[in-house]
């Protein structure tokens, strides 16, 4: 496995994307709906299969603040997966930008909002935002009322809907306020996997990604690489591997359904639901068939050691604290020799002796284990 390559002379400053914001503001409003949430309510309900356990796990997730996510063991690793994703959206957004002014996005599993200053960023024009979970859908859109209120007038927030469906099980096209609208991006970050329990399953959920598109529009996002799981539980000795921060459990060794292929999958604090095996392969095959070209798909770290090179993304990278900086806190011996040696084995071979940025050991091989693509839908 590659690991990832340090950055000299990190600084700390303010984290510019800081995930799900807290605080009473939020706690307050959690539990209200507006009439338009309601009217937007699916018809169909979740009534068995793993959809159920996925969205109950995330809506009973609760709001943590900043100071308490700064001392989780993955907190670098989510601002750097954060860190990567605004690249990502950045870069899609300014390709676009260069044949419309008017910039519409879908975004699939929104979570509870992490991506909204993004779009924001971006100045798109409007945002359908839908998940699996009723709560996180809530606080996702308690998030852009309040962004909405704080934004000035020179620099307006972006219209938005927001609906709570299973996008592996429901056509989207019948909860959009506009009848027939086309998106310019689709966003799908870190829940694709979840749509692959089932053939139907996957190819309705790339249906609402890629049928919603206009020509030359993106579906862009995040999944685990089926590839290096399967290579990591083939060289554990039982049906799990991991380390102190993310365990993942295969039902089974040896065959590997291209549908259905369940493991369970635990991060710390964030994660502890099954998923299903994507085959990028497979994956590009299904897209193909609604229109989609493969722009590209990397690695987490290739695709963090090719955009680092850039001054704006290395500035950002900074700013989001995304990378741990070493030598730091005060650190074990065990721990260093543990956690830590790779940066330690980069420093002295540095004649330049800076501060580096890393992610811990651990961190890193959760990190590794995804994905990162977009494709693009043919004229």
């Amino acid at each position: 496995m590659a690991s990832l390559a340090v950055l000299e002379d990190v600084e700390r400053e303010e984290v510019e994307e800081r995930g799900p914001e807290t605080g009473a503001t939020h706690e307050k409003k959690t539990s209200k709906r507006s009439r338009d949430q309601d009217e937007e309510q699916p018809s169909k309900r979740l009534e068995s299969g793993h959809s159920v356990q996925v969205a109950s796990h995330y809506n009973s997730l609760q709001e943590t603040g900043l100071a308490a996510r700064s001392q989780s063991r993955i907190f670098y690793m989510r601002n750097f997966n954060n860190w990567l994703k605004s690249v990502l959206i950045g870069e899609m957004v300014q390709q676009v930008r260069k044949r419309s002014g008017d910039i519409r996005v879908l975004d699939l599993g929104c979570g509870k909002g992490g991506d909204l200053l993004k779009w924001k960023k971006g100045r798109i024009k409007h945002l359908v935002c839908a998940d699996i979970a009723s709560v996180s859908v809530e606080q996702c859109q308690s998030r852009y009322e309040d962004m909405s209120r704080r934004a000035h007038r020179n620099d307006p927030a972006f219209t938005a809907q927001f609906i709570t469906a299973d996008c592996s099980k429901e056509l989207l096209s019948e909860h959009l306020k506009e009848p027939g609208a086309r998106f310019d991006v689709c966003s799908c970050q870190f829940v694709l996997h979840y749509s692959f329990e089932s053939q139907g399953q996957a190819e309705t959920m790339l249906k609402n990604a890629c049928d919603n598109l206009k020509p030359g529009g993106f579906f862009i996002g995040t999944t685990p690489d089926a590839y290096e799981l399967v290579k990591r539980v083939e060289a554990s000795e039982s049906l799990r591997f991991g380390n102190e921060v993310y365990q993942v459990t295969f039902e089974q060794k040896g065959v590997y359904p291209l549908f259905g292929c369940q493991y369970h999958f635990s991060l710390e604090g964030v994660v502890n639901v099954p998923e299903f095996l994507v085959y990028f392969p497979l994956l590009e095959e299904m897209a193909q068939r609604y229109g989609m070209q493969l722009v590209f798909v990397k690695r987490f770290w290739e695709f963090f050691e090719e955009r680092v090179k850039n001054e704006e993304h290395r500035n950002l990278l900074m700013r989001m604290m995304a990378l741990e900086r070493f030598p730091g806190e005060e650190r074990s011996k065990e721990e260093q020799t543990q956690q830590y040696a790779h940066a330690e084995e980069h420093q002295r071979r540095s004649s330049a002796q800076l501060p580096l940025g890393t992610l811990s050991r651990s961190e890193w091989e959760a990190a590794s284990i995804y994905l990162v693509f977009a494709f693009q839908k043919k004229s």
